[in-house]
């Protein structure tokens, strides 16, 4: 399933979980999100899945990695079509 990097912002909480609002923005597309996923491994970053802890508005399937960068702790998103 081929999957878009989008840009998101945090909006707060809802029902125990952070809702993420698309700034419509839109990054490098990939052909599978484990394209993305195998390239961060090859360059030896951590990352984890954080899907089940936040909802993306308005976009039906997504997937949310977290992982560190420079000491601060940074969020990928990704549109899934």
């Amino acid at each position: 399933m081929p999957a878009t990097e989008i840009t998101v912002t945090s909006a707060g909480k809802v029902a125990g979980q952070e809702l993420l609002v698309p700034t419509g923005q839109e990054g490098e597309h990939y052909a599978h999100i484990q394209d993305w996923l195998t390239a961060q491994l090859k360059a030896k970053k951590t990352v984890r899945d954080i899907s089940q802890k936040v909802l993306v508005k308005g976009i039906k399937q997504w997937a949310v990695y977290e992982g560190k960068a420079g000491g601060k702790t940074q969020r990928w998103a990704f549109k899934i079509t």
